[in-house]
C-alpha cells in the first residue's frame, strides 16, 4: 500500500506520483461517440483476422465477451462489495487483502495480480485511475468502459480529480479529502463505496442491487434506495 500522507495520487510501480496542481479547465472527459466506434471497428477488425486464421474460434470469443458482459460485469464486485456492507469481519479482511478475502468467496485473479480495496467514507472519497494504460479489474467489474481507458480521463483524474469527479455528476463536499489510485499490471484498486442510509438490515441480495460499476471506480455513487 501508498503511505498514508494527505497527498492525491498513489502510485504502484510508476515513477510519476508526484502532486499535481488542481487548476486545470479541460473539456467534459467521458463523451467519446466516435472513439468508441473506432475501437469497436479495430476490435472486429482484429476479431475477423484472428478468426480467418483460426487462431480464435468465434463462437469462443463471443462466450468469453459474452461473460464479461453480462455474468461477470459489475456482478462479481457488487458481491463482494454487499457481503462487505453486512459482515463487519469480511470487510476488515478485505480492506487488509483484497486478493485474499476476494479469493475466498471463490473469486480468482490472473496471476500476479493484486487487488487493493479502499474505503470511501465522509473524509475521504477515492477514485481509480490508470495513467499508464487501462489496467482495471476485469475479474470485480468486467470490461472497462471506453472512458475508463480515454486519455481525457487518465490525465485528467490526476491533475483535476474533483473537476472530473463533477463531470461524472459526483459533488463532494470541499472538506472531503479525494484521493487517486494508479493501477498498474500488478496492483488492481476496488473502491468500496459507502453503504446508502435507509438500508441498513437489508439482504445482500437486494443491497447488491444497489452497487453501480462507477461507484466502485469512484465516478458515481450507488443507487439510492
Amino acid at each position: 500500500m501508498a503511505p498514508g500522507k494527505d497527498d492525491d495520487h498513489h502510485h504502484h510501480g510508476h515513477d510519476h506520483g508526484h502532486h499535481h496542481d488542481h487548476h486545470h479547465d479541460h473539456a467534459h472527459g467521458h463523451e467519446h461517440g466516435s472513439e468508441l466506434s473506432e475501437t469497436q471497428l479495430r476490435v472486429r477488425a482484429l476479431e475477423s483476422i484472428l478468426t480467418e486464421k483460426g487462431y480464435v474460434d468465434s463462437a469462443t470469443l463471443d462466450a468469453i465477451i459474452e461473460a464479461y458482459e453480462t455474468k461477470i460485469g459489475p456482478r462479481n464486485g457488487a458481491v463482494v462489495v454487499a457481503k462487505a456492507w453486512t459482515d463487519p469481519a469480511f470487510k476488515r479482511a478485505l480492506l487488509e487483502d483484497g486478493s485474499k478475502a476476494v479469493g475466498a468467496l471463490g473469486h480468482a485473479s490472473r496471476v500476479g495480480d493484486h487487488l487493493v480495496v479502499v474505503e470511501n467514507t465522509h473524509a475521504r472519497h477515492n477514485m481509480i485511475v490508470c495513467t499508464l494504460c487501462s489496467c482495471y479489474p476485469w475479474e470485480m467489474l468486467g470490461l472497462p468502459p471506453v472512458w475508463y481507458k480515454s486519455a481525457p480521463y487518465r490525465s485528467r483524474a490526476v491533475k483535476d480529480p474533483r473537476g472530473v469527479l463533477k463531470d461524472f455528476g459526483v459533488v463532494l463536499p470541499k472538506e472531503t479529502e479525494i484521493r487517486v489510485w494508479d493501477s498498474t499490471a500488478e496492483t488492481r484498486f476496488l473502491v468500496l463505496p459507502m453503504q446508502p442510509a435507509g438500508t441498513e438490515g437489508w439482504s445482500t441480495e437486494r443491497l447488491e442491487e444497489l452497487v453501480t460499476r462507477d461507484s466502485m471506480i469512484g465516478t458515481g455513487f450507488p443507487k439510492q434506495p
